[in-house]
């Protein structure tokens, strides 16, 4: 049996609401009131708004994809669940990082979480076109997904170089998040 798209999208908006909600949970005012307090937490707050970032290109991008996705199945509810889980990580690695950023092992765990993200966002897609005909305008749209390949790779690429430089590392992650902070039109303009 097929199903419609909108209990997915509904439950899946929810959790990422749910993602956010967690990390800003996790920024704790200064106890002291003056701006050297302030400015400590610094890192951690921009460690937040970058999150904060990747997770509205996702929904941006996830509820781009479910506006022409036609109908669910239970592979398709599945990846989407893939996807969410390793979204859900972004909290607790934002926290590490936010903390942490100069050192390795923290670096490392938030950028495999993206690099999970965007292989799960791209099994998420692959998943979804093959539950479609060969017409299916998502199939015509993606191509080859270069964007989405070039990602994973500069995901690998940053966490290989946070042994050498943990702001080298960050700097790849960023890259990633500026090619993906302008929607595709390409899935508007199918629509």
């Amino acid at each position: 049996m097929q199903m419609k798209t909108s209990r997915l999208e509904a439950f899946s908006d929810g959790v990422l609401a749910i993602i956010i909600t967690i990390m800003v949970l996790e920024l704790k005012a200064p106890e002291e009131t003056d701006l050297n307090s302030l400015l400590s937490k610094t890192p951690v707050f921009l460690s937040y708004v970058f999150s904060f970032i990747y997770l509205g290109i996702y929904w941006n991008n996830h509820h781009h994809l479910f506006q022409i996705t036609q109908r669910v199945n239970g592979k398709i509810l599945w990846a989407n669940l893939h996807l969410l889980f390793w979204l859900s990580l972004i909290p607790f690695t934002t926290a590490w990082i936010g903390q942490n950023y100069e050192a390795r092992l923290p670096v490392v765990a938030y950028g495999a979480v993206l690099l999970f993200c965007a292989i799960a966002y791209f099994i998420l897609q692959a998943v979804i076109i093959k539950s479609h005909d060969n017409e299916f305008p998502l199939r015509k749209v993606v191509g080859t997904d270069k964007k989405g390949k070039i990602s994973i790779v500069f995901y690998v690429l940053g966490i290989g170089f946070t042994f050498l430089n943990t702001w080298l590392a960050i700097a790849f992650y960023g890259i990633v998040a500026i090619m993906w902070l302008i929607p595709d039109k390409r899935i508007e303009n199918s629509l």
